[in-house]
């Protein structure tokens, strides 16, 4: 007991000598391995692209991909429930290959992380484009499930 309050006056009297480092090495080793994810990400100029409450009337659904995340955090490929196996649906997908272009329509009410993971598997696929479809107005797009 002695000791250890002998030791920490000491160092205090010696000032900044012997703070111990190790915490700080942690925490900006942790800032750099997030910045090193997030930076090509944001340097790869990821193409969101919110429409216009009009776009949303255009048949999306046969002309283009789409990726839906509902409120129950299924995650459908047109019509395909793809929850287990979106990464490898993506990435073996001729259409989703060649326009390297897809629509993500995600429920308002799903969790963020059903919605990256989708993001993350279509960016392993080697999607370029990445559009989110907003809704309208919740009362029409329940109708357009049905």
């Amino acid at each position: 007991m002695g000791m250890s309050t002998g030791g920490s006056r000491r160092g205090r009297g010696k000032g900044f000598g012997d703070i111990n480092v190790t915490p700080l090495v942690d925490v900006m080793l942790v800032l750099l391995v997030v910045f090193m994810v997030t930076a090509p990400l944001l340097a790869s100029g990821l193409r969101v692209e919110l429409p216009q409450v009009e776009a949303t009337e255009a048949p999306v659904k046969d002309t283009k991909l789409v990726v839906t995340v509902t409120k129950e955090e299924k995650i459908l490929f047109g019509e395909d429930d793809v929850t287990t196996s979106v990464e490898d649906v993506l990435a073996t997908n001729p259409r989703v290959q060649k326009e390297k272009e897809l629509y993500i329509r995600a429920d308002k009410d799903a969790r963020y992380a059903a919605v990256a993971r989708v993001v993350a598997a279509a960016r392993s696929a080697g999607v370029l484009g990445l559009n989110l479809l907003v809704e309208p107005e919740p009362d029409e797009a329940r109708e357009a499930v049905r």
